[in-house]
């Protein structure tokens, strides 16, 4: 089966965060960085970012939780995380490297979107990664900043990003 056929008949599931889902988001996040992100950004810096050490499930899971995290699966197995705001702030999008090219990450931005423009949002904003940038323009965002942040003691570039939330074409029009 070639790969676009793979991606067509994958069934990506959306649903809310569950404190069951703390342990498989955050191995999803340390793999996304330290793998991912590492054709971007050197070894010090994923190190830096992942800050392994530091990752304790439970104060993860509490953070998940208050963030307004939903998880996307295939075959109920989580496969990438996001949340959203009622602002429209999108904190953290991450997808496990095995899961990348298969629709998502796409599949968790449109339930993001729907979510905050469901609590009245007017765009969508998100500090995105130099890897993540690509995929968040395809998709209608634009760089507003460039930012410096400093993860223990090790510089790290990252973008202001957003999107307007334009709003569904409206019934019966």
């Amino acid at each position: 089966m070639s790969a676009s056929a793979n991606r067509e008949q994958t069934a990506i599931e959306v649903r809310p965060y569950t404190e069951l889902d703390a342990a498989s988001t955050l191995a999803i996040f340390i793999a996304a960085v330290s793998e991912t992100a590492s054709a971007d950004y050197t070894a010090e810096q994923t190190e830096a970012w992942a800050d392994i050490d530091a990752r304790d499930l439970q104060p993860w899971g509490r953070a998940m939780a208050a963030r307004n995290s939903f998880v996307a699966t295939i075959d109920e197995e989580v496969a990438g995380f996001s949340d959203v705001s009622a602002t429209g702030y999108v904190d953290m999008m991450f997808v496990a490297p095995r899961f990348l090219r298969r629709g998502v990450a796409r599949r968790l931005l449109e339930h993001g979107e729907t979510l905050a423009r469901k609590a009245g949002a007017r765009a969508l904003t998100a500090d995105v990664s130099i890897t993540a940038r690509p995929f968040f323009e395809r998709f209608g965002f634009v760089v507003t900043a460039e930012q410096h942040p400093v993860k223990r003691g090790v510089g790290l570039t990252n973008f202001v990003m957003k999107k307007d939330c334009i709003e569904p074409s409206s019934r019966g029009s």
